[in-house]
């Protein structure tokens, strides 16, 4: 699907530079904006590599064991009848907490060994649960504390205050949290009423 997407931005742009008389100025900025792009993931796999690793060494150390225990009553409030020393709950944990950190990017393989762990108690691995559902919202929305990856982001465009955004982003994605939240729980009812 995506790749139909970003086809399709792709000739609309080159036939609309066509047309216009832009076509220089879209090859030059095609040239220009791959450079950046391959800048950008280069800094950012610093940042997911770093973060990885110290996450690794805190499942190493019993790190992920304690977190998980800590934040036990909240995953047990959103995820019912999960095991609170299970390899999901513990990946959920971790998870949970690279998001708080804004370290998104770190976060992204906790989630995909939590939605893994998930799977393997499914009766039909073609139907999520109602915990992969709501794991996937609580991921996506991701409750930020410390906007890591963006205030890194915006120290590298210039800003004199990267975290000068921060009661936004608290704001925004506590909002985006609990919005997701209850819409997951009000389908989730409404998907067992049928």
């Amino acid at each position: 699907m995506m790749s139909w997407l970003f086809g399709g931005m792709i000739i609309i742009s080159v036939l609309f530079a066509s047309v216009s008389g832009h076509i220089s100025e879209l090859s030059n900025s095609v040239l220009n904006e791959s450079s950046k792009a391959i800048q950008l993931v280069l800094t950012i796999s610093g940042t997911i590599c770093l973060w990885s690793g110290l996450m690794k060494i805190a499942d190493r150390s019993g790190l992920t064991a304690a977190v998980s225990r800590m934040l036990s009553p909240i995953t047990m409030l959103l995820f019912k009848n999960m095991d609170k020393n299970s390899p999901a709950a513990k990946a959920i944990s971790m998870n949970l907490t690279a998001n708080l950190l804004g370290l998104g990017n770190a976060a992204t393989p906790l989630g995909i060994a939590a939605m893994r762990e998930m799977e393997k108690e499914l009766h039909d691995p073609y139907t999520a649960s109602d915990n992969m559902v709501t794991f996937t919202v609580l991921n996506t929305a991701s409750l930020q504390l410390v906007p890591t990856t963006t205030a890194m982001l915006r120290l590298n465009a210039g800003a004199a205050a990267p975290l000068d955004i921060l009661p936004c982003v608290l704001v925004s994605s506590l909002v985006s949290v609990l919005s997701g939240i209850l819409c997951s729980r009000f389908l989730a009812g409404m998907g067992r009423k049928d």
